[in-house]
Formats: structure tokens, C-alpha cells, sequence
């Protein structure tokens, strides 16, 4: 079973959606009126948050089930912790100013590219 990996990706989608509410909260905030999609520096490093994390999304979460179907629950569930955690870190850093998003972004992005890596490495090694 893997109860960590879904909890993980639960996590995850619980993530996202305080971000789409984060981007409501803003358009509030500074008057940016649906559907415009710019026009307060504020609400636009909160939708860039919130889109990038949609784009990361499609990398993570199918890696993130691979990696825990062919290596580990636990190990996946920590990497995607980890993930998590760097986007958490993002968010904070981008909400305070565009300069201070790059830790957050690494972050993720090893954790992304260890849970894809290690996916790869595991299905390929049983095709051969």
C-alpha cells in the first residue's frame, strides 16, 4: 500500500488550493478585477506562485507515484515532503519579492528531479 504517498500528494493538492485561494485573497486586496491578469506587482508574484506550482504539478505528482511504486512508499513520501516544503518555502520568499523566490525553487526542483530520476533509473533497470 502506499498510505504515505498519498498522503504526501493530499498534501500536495491541499498546497495548491491555498494557493488559488491566496490568488483570490490578492485580486481582493489590491483591486485586480477578474479577468484582468496583471496590473499590481502583489497580486502578480501571487499568480505566478500559484501558476507555477500548476506547472510543477504535472513533474511531481507522476514522478512522486513512480518513484513509490518502484522503490518506496517512504522514501517517495520523504522526497515529496520535502517538495512540499520547498514550495512552502517559495511561496514565502516570491510573496515578499520576485529576488527571494530561488531557494524555494530549488528546492522543489532537486526534490522533483531526485523522485523523476529515481523513477527512471528504477523502470528502465527492470526493461533491461
Amino acid at each position: 500500500m502506499y498510505h504515505l504517498t498519498a498522503l504526501v500528494t493530499l498534501l500536495a493538492l491541499a498546497f495548491y488550493f491555498f494557493t488559488c485561494i491566496n490568488v483570490s485573497r490578492s485580486r481582493t486586496r489590491t483591486g485586480v478585477k477578474v479577468p484582468a491578469m496583471s496590473g499590481h506587482p502583489d497580486f502578480e508574484r501571487a499568480f505566478r506562485i500559484q501558476m507555477n506550482t500548476l506547472e510543477w504539478m504535472p513533474i511531481f505528482l507522476p514522478s512522486l507515484w513512480l518513484f513509490a511504486i518502484y522503490i518506496s512508499d517512504a522514501i517517495a513520501a520523504g522526497i515529496g515532503a520535502v517538495w512540499i516544503v520547498g514550495r512552502i518555502v517559495y511561496f514565502i520568499g516570491y510573496s515578499q519579492a520576485a529576488a527571494k523566490r530561488g531557494p524555494g525553487f530549488a528546492i522543489q526542483a532537486i526534490a522533483a528531479i531526485a523522485l523523476w530520476a529515481g523513477a527512471l533509473w528504477a523502470a528502465v533497470s527492470r526493461v533491461v
